[in-house]
């Protein structure tokens, strides 16, 4: 009975269009900001900090982008790994290049040149969707992942094809140590599902939704499907462009354009299936999934292979991954095609109910 909004009236548009109108999710939101912000570095161990948060948190960033395409737009992606590249490599190229250039500043020149190759290689979405969608953004990929690897000029003339950063620094503040680089990821990915939240719940989300439901009958009322369907492109790669960035400079340290592979653009894209398509928080719970399964699998099968006296292999892990993950999706799409997040939402619900029967 603790989760009810008995008593709490909407006096004012203002009230009335809060992000959490109940006074519980306001609170709970904070404590675990607080948590994040606060807890967290207190508590955490640097392997914590490498192998799990940090990923996570970028990650997340990450899954918004691809989620405000997919989820609200409605627009099949598997280009997101080639604009996460783009991201980083031009980052990489603004801060090496540019003497003095500041860290934020190089990530966002990162963002916006994602968002001009998102824009264009969107273009075919103007003619063509669903499948021959997919297959026009995978383009997008394999020309990316030829000219990082091909193009000299992206690596700064590198013999090797791999680039690194360092001394990253925000204001005087050096992003050294690992709850430094998780606490200036954070504040980010923070900042950026705030924006993404108003953003859907904005004209510009509406019709963006208004296209993902029904695009023929969205232009019929005076939606344009241009402008819609591009500018879904250009803010989905804009922030999957700085989480690149942040990718490469915060997590990765040095990278090559492996690290940017197809497998990537699979990975985003399974996280926003399984924690829900069309949900900023969705994506939070995707990612999380995605980043700790892989970790519990390296510690449970073992232990399950040692209970039987069978001696299971880090191959064999491998592959119990890929196959837990496809079942996992195919469960998600017949069973809760809204993910994780409808879950959460339906257990919500009840909560306002209990003890009552319903």
């Amino acid at each position: 009975m603790f989760y009810r909004e008995n008593g709490q009236f909407k006096t004012s548009y203002l009230k009335d269009q809060q992000i959490f109108p109940i006074a519980q999710d306001r609170w709970a939101i904070g404590l675990l900001l607080a948590a994040a912000f606060i807890g967290v570095p207190l508590l955490a161990d640097e392997y914590m900090f490498r192998a799990i948060l940090i990923p996570f948190v970028i990650l997340s960033m990450a899954a918004l982008g691809v989620n405000i395409l997919v989820g609200y737009c409605g627009q099949i992606s598997l280009g997101s790994g080639a604009f996460m590249a783009v991201g980083a490599y031009m980052a990489y190229n603004t801060f090496v290049r540019i003497e003095g250039m500041p860290l934020i500043i190089a990530l966002l020149s990162g963002g916006f040149c994602a968002m001009l190759v998102g824009v264009f290689f969107g273009i075919p979405s103007l003619r063509v969707k669903g499948l021959y969608l997919a297959v026009a953004t995978l383009a997008a990929q394999f020309f990316c992942d030829w000219a990082f690897a091909r193009i000299s000029w992206f690596t700064n003339d590198s013999s090797s094809g791999s680039v690194a950063v360092s001394g990253l620094s925000l204001l005087g503040w050096k992003i050294d140590e690992p709850f430094e680089k998780y606490l200036f990821c954070l504040g980010l990915t923070v900042i950026t599902a705030l924006l993404a939240k108003n953003l859907v719940r904005s004209a510009i989300g509406r019709e963006w939704m208004a296209i993902r439901d029904m695009d023929v009958a969205a232009a019929v009322i005076g939606i344009r499907p241009m402008y819609a369907k591009l500018s879904a492109f250009a803010v989905s790669s804009f922030i999957v462009g700085v989480a690149g960035g942040l990718w490469g400079f915060v997590h990765l340290g040095s990278w090559e354009p492996a690290a940017f592979s197809i497998d990537r653009s699979f990975q985003l894209l399974f996280i926003v299936i399984i924690g829900g398509l069309g949900s900023i928080m969705g994506s939070f719970f995707g990612a999380a999934f995605i980043v700790v399964l892989p970790i519990v699998l390296n510690q449970v099968l073992p232990a399950l292979g040692d209970l039987v006296g069978l001696t299971v292999s880090t191959a064999m892990i491998s592959h119990a991954e890929y196959m837990i993950f496809g079942a996992l999706i195919v469960w998600f799409l017949i069973a809760e095609p809204h993910g994780l997040a409808k879950l959460w939402s339906i257990g919500k619900q009840k909560m306002r109910l209990w003890p009552f029967p319903h």
